[in-house]
């Protein structure tokens, strides 16, 4: 596959650029600033030579032609914020330098105290493809499988690759950094964890599941967070008319890093899977959406006490919109109760389902839409739903 031009803009300024393994940073560095300088720490060789003196970095900034400096996979030197903040605040050059910090995780940093350079700096996320920036490649069944990092999604065996870049996370960013301390129950807890995929998030199931203390699984559970393998969606609480759950929904990043861990057994359907991965994926790129065009939107989920759900809210200065996902070809009358129910303590939302059939509908005043149609149609500069 040839290189694909990604939606995400950057800052003019100096700016973090957090991102899991795999979703492209470095090739989207060398395609926007091909004339940086770039010091890669997963080189354990710099960050020996950077650790030991921090200084070196003001050293050899000051000695550059090229005023951008790439200082990848940052977490693994933290101490040189300190340097980096003062060349961006206080150091009096000719020059003024645009720092681009990358990063896998954020949990060093903040343990570090540099609180992410003081604001001096502003945070982006670069995530996995979304299905308009690979355009007639989308395959929606692939996507499900194996999801959309772009080191899968070019991988001409996306099963070996995906086991590799498991493995890899465990290996390089858990035990190396020492993050826990028995991987074999860290490795049993990611993939209990699949589970609640898509689903509400209970602490104390997890735990019995693996066999684990509840602080333990709480301190796992942001481990995952802070490698930005997992996220949650809170619930959508604002002017509430009804009794909502407390709880978050969980979400692996990845459709195929779900798919991977969930283990599937006799048992198991096919089509509840592949629903939860197919939830996922929206996630995702309501997330992807979100945040590259920078603006107000979040994404919430609602669900009363009485177990009457919408999968996602997205929620904005400029819109509002209640959206459910439903794995089925077909449209039936149950399916749109959660959004009927929601616009009616809502009635300024916009509800949309979206479905695995072909046709675009209407029905009782909610747009029906192939998901497909509706992934593909996603970009940061479009509305969300375009009525």
């Amino acid at each position: 596959m040839k290189l694909v031009k990604r939606f995400f803009k950057a800052p003019s300024g100096s700016f973090f650029l957090f991102g899991p393994r795999g979703t492209g940073k470095s090739t989207w560095l060398k395609q926007n600033f091909p004339d940086a300088l770039r010091l890669d720490f997963l080189d354990p060789s710099l960050v020996r030579k950077y650790s030991s003196y921090p200084e070196r970095l003001k050293e050899t900034v000051l000695a550059q032609n090229s005023t951008v400096i790439i200082l990848d996979e940052i977490q693994h030197v933290p101490e040189l914020l300190t340097v980096v903040h003062s060349l961006i605040e206080t150091e009096k050059t000719d020059k003024e330098f645009q720092f681009i910090l990358t990063g896998s995780s954020a949990r060093k940093l903040r343990r570090a105290g540099t609180n992410l350079l003081g604001g001096r700096a502003s945070v982006r996320y670069l995530h996995p493809f979304m299905a308009a920036e690979l355009g007639s490649n989308f395959d929606l069944k692939r996507a499900l499988q194996f999801g959309m990092l772009p080191v899968i999604v070019n991988n001409k065996e996306p099963a070996d690759a995906m086991q590799g870049y498991i493995t890899l996370y465990l290996r390089e960013e858990v035990q190396t950094e020492g993050l826990v301390r028995n991987i074999g129950d860290f490795s049993r807890f990611i993939e209990t964890a699949a589970f609640s995929h898509a689903g509400i998030l209970n602490v104390s199931n997890i735990a019995r599941e693996c066999s684990i203390s509840r602080k333990t699984i709480e301190g796992y559970l942001s481990i995952l967070e802070d490698l930005l393998i997992s996220f949650t969606v809170p619930i959508f609480t604002k002017r509430a008319k009804r009794s909502t759950v407390a709880h978050s929904k969980f979400y692996y990043f990845d459709a195929g890093v779900y798919n991977h861990l969930r283990e599937q057994g006799y048992l198991d359907r096919d089509t509840e899977i592949s629903g939860m991965a197919l939830e996922g994926l929206v996630a995702e790129h309501l997330r992807s959406w979100c945040d590259y065009q920078n603006s107000s939107y979040r994404i919430y989920f609602w669900r009363t006490r009485s177990g009457v759900e919408v999968d996602f809210i997205v929620y904005g200065q400029n819109g509002f919109f209640a959206i459910e996902v439903k794995n089925s070809q077909y449209i039936h009358p149950k399916d749109l109760t959660g959004l009927k129910s929601f616009c009616e303590d809502y009635p300024e939302a916009t509800p949309v389902l979206l479905y695995r059939g072909n046709e675009k509908l209407k029905k009782n005043n909610i747009l029906c839409l192939p998901v497909t149609d509706f992934l593909a149609g996603m970009q940061p500069e479009l509305p969300l739903i375009a009525c």
